[in-house]
């Protein structure tokens, strides 16, 4: 079995890399592209580091279960598939899924921390930074949070004023030099995601568009 392309996509809270993730995804078939997200590997609640006035802080690299993280990516480099119980942040208007990542020619790797934890940088092929100016990260912010997580705006405000930023200034916008591409997230990405497209099509020889 061909060994997979490892692409390991990171950026600021905000910076929109799910939305370039959905960009990339759309242009192959389902068989040749796998994504797996660091937000399903989020340590239980009651194991979250808690701030001086008792919030909980998510952007941290403690919160995340990191030792499960790369034992599932090198499953999936294996060539093996992966269960893993979806992480919906105690919001109780969303019911958890039984998620499953089927092994493919193309792994894509999201999340704030994929370059800043060593053991996971040291399994990228491509290491891809997307950013995006603050005020366009904090609407971004904004908006997940209130619908996907059921925070109200004060808690999101608070959370990117003492938690998100001060984590991305010492720990994530260093990385950026360290990354092979670096995409401005603003508008749009059209360009970026061709370049990236051609170059897994001709790394994995994989035979056509998912189009």
């Amino acid at each position: 079995m061909r060994t997979p392309i490892t692409v390991g996509i990171t950026g600021g809270s905000g910076s929109g890399k799910t939305f370039f993730l959905q960009g990339l995804s759309s242009r192959f078939r389902a068989d040749q592209i796998c994504l797996i997200s660091q937000d399903h590997y989020y340590k239980p609640r009651d194991q979250q580091p808690i701030d001086e006035n008792g919030v909980k802080n998510f952007d941290l690299p403690q919160s995340i279960d990191r030792e499960a993280f790369l034992h599932d990516l090198l499953l999936l480099k294996a060539g093996q598939d992966v269960h893993k119980k979806e992480y919906v942040f105690n919001n109780p208007d969303v019911e958890p899924q039984m998620l499953t990542f089927k092994s493919a020619p193309i792994i894509v790797v999201e999340g704030l921390f994929v370059q800043y934890f060593p053991e996971i940088e040291k399994e990228l092929d491509l290491r891809l930074f997307i950013e995006a100016k603050d005020h366009v990260k904090l609407g971004r912010r904004i908006k997940r949070d209130q619908i996907e997580r059921g925070y109200d705006l004060d808690d999101v405000l608070y959370r990117y004023q003492y938690h998100v930023m001060p984590v991305f200034e010492a720990l994530i916008e260093p990385l950026k030099h360290k990354a092979d591409l670096v995409v401005p997230n603003n508008s749009r990405v059209d360009r970026a995601l061709d370049v990236v497209t051609t170059f897994l099509f001709q790394a994995t020889g994989a035979d056509r568009f998912a189009n």
